[in-house]
């Protein structure tokens, strides 16, 4: 029996995956990939192309909603996860890749939990990768947090009651997710009086990266789907 590989391959930039990320990839019999549609390409797997030999190993694509319905979500994760598994029990090493960190808002959080429910006997190794969070506050030169400080991570999506909540408690917030609610966060900091202390990243570590820090610019830009805010 093979196991199988959580691997994060961080937010865009091939060099930011770990050697031992790199290794796992570079050895793995089958790669699994996710995508919102098989149509498009996968961001994670774009992200590791040179390290992997699609001549050699085993390339799978697999659906993964960008919805909130669960109804089509749940029969999803339980494909996936009956994917990962057949190949590992069939002597296939395999590598579930996902941007970012496997347990960071990411989907294979759900794929573990029905592997140790329906596949204990089968072992998994999760590989740490970098979020965007650290990687954004990189590129814009952003101390996230110092001293006693306090940091808050909100997926916009959770509303802006919430945010404006954050931000009346904590040193630091950062919102994931902005593009649905980016017209209702932006008024929001413009009544806090944040204008002067948001930053905007998007598709950082890739070659669509942007980081704005005026704040009408901000205002006026439209988000991609893989944008967040820093708020000091």
């Amino acid at each position: 029996m093979a196991t199988i590989y959580a691997v994060g391959v961080g937010p865009g930039d091939p060099e930011l995956l770990t050697r031992k990320a790199e290794r796992i990839l570079r050895s793995a019999d089958v790669i699994l990939a996710p995508a919102s549609n098989p149509a498009e390409a996968s961001v994670a797997l774009d992200i590791i192309r040179e390290f992997i030999d699609e001549q050699r190993q085993q390339i799978i694509i697999h659906k993964f909603p960008m919805t909130s319905d669960r109804s089509l979500l749940v029969p999803a994760w339980q494909e996936g996860a009956e994917l990962l598994a057949a190949h590992a029990e069939a002597g296939r090493s395999i590598a579930f890749i996902t941007i970012g960190d496997p347990l960071f808002y990411s989907t294979f959080i759900y794929l573990l939990r029905l592997l140790r429910e329906q596949w204990p006997h089968i072992p998994v190794e999760i590989i740490p990768g970098i979020s965007s969070i650290n990687a954004a506050a990189s590129v814009a030169a952003v101390p996230l947090v110092e001293g006693d400080e306090k940091m808050v991570v909100i997926p916009a999506t959770a509303g802006t009651a919430v945010i404006e909540a954050a931000l009346a408690t904590c040193e630091t917030v950062v919102l994931l997710k902005v593009k649905p609610r980016y017209g209702a966060i932006v008024e929001l900091l413009r009544k806090a009086g944040k204008e002067q202390q948001v930053t905007f990243v998007e598709r950082v570590g890739s070659v669509r990266q942007k980081v704005l820090t005026d704040f009408e610019q901000i205002a006026q830009h439209t988000p991609d789907y893989l944008s967040l805010m820093i708020i000091k």
